[in-house]
């Protein structure tokens, strides 16, 4: 199996499944019944496929570039050892992937009782530096009040909305109905909303 390669601590990776077109979909379920039958050069090829998406959701949640690599790579031998019970459920072999990665994250929190604040980094133009100076207090407040959410909360908000996932694929991560994510969603929204109107009176 291939090493993660990071590049200036973002993940290089051979190709990217998002919207997977029928071919892409194909290819992608004949690399997985030969990495079940113990092909290791199919779940290599699965591994440069999957995992900047893996490796990006891992470091949304932990906020730290060397810690999110290692719980990656964990992430990827728990699958390669499991891989050989996986199921077609008529879901993609992504959304198996993601769940690994969701109980893995929650393992490391539990384990380690860390709880980091999200700063993620927000792409900023060539403004002038008073203009630069607001979108970094409006991208802290934003953090802040992610980070702040529930962790169902948190989960489904970096799933749905840096993700891009639909509901569909949240429910197979998450182990919840499409109703109770509805739900789920318009609380989180709600509490951000707050959060973030009290923040910007607060910094104004």
């Amino acid at each position: 199996m291939n090493s993660v390669r990071y590049i200036d601590g973002r993940v290089n990776t051979v190709a990217e499944v998002g919207k997977a077109g029928t071919d892409e979909v194909n290819e992608v379920r004949i690399l997985v019944e030969k990495a079940a039958g113990g092909d290791v050069e199919a779940f290599g090829e699965l591994y440069s496929i999957h995992l900047d998406r893996i490796y990006r959701y891992i470091f949304y949640q932990v906020n730290d570039r060397a810690t999110a690599e290692d719980l990656t790579e964990e992430v990827f031998l728990k699958a390669w050892r499991s891989i050989g019970k996986f199921k077609w459920k008529g879901y993609p072999f992504s959304a198996w992937l993601y769940r690994i990665a969701r109980n893995h994250a929650i393992d490391h929190f539990r384990t380690r009782q860390q709880h980091k604040s999200l700063e993620w980094e927000f792409p900023t133009g060539d403004d002038g530096p008073e203009l630069k100076a607001e979108e970094k207090q409006m991208n802290r407040l934003i953090s802040e009040a992610i980070s702040s959410l529930p962790e169902q909360q948190k989960q489904l908000i970096i799933l749905k909305f840096i993700e891009g996932m639909d509901n569909r694929e949240i429910e197979q991560i998450m182990g919840k109905n499409q109703g109770a994510i509805r739900v789920m969603q318009m609380r989180a929204l709600a509490t951000l909303r707050q959060k973030l109107a009290g923040g910007i009176y607060e910094a104004a």
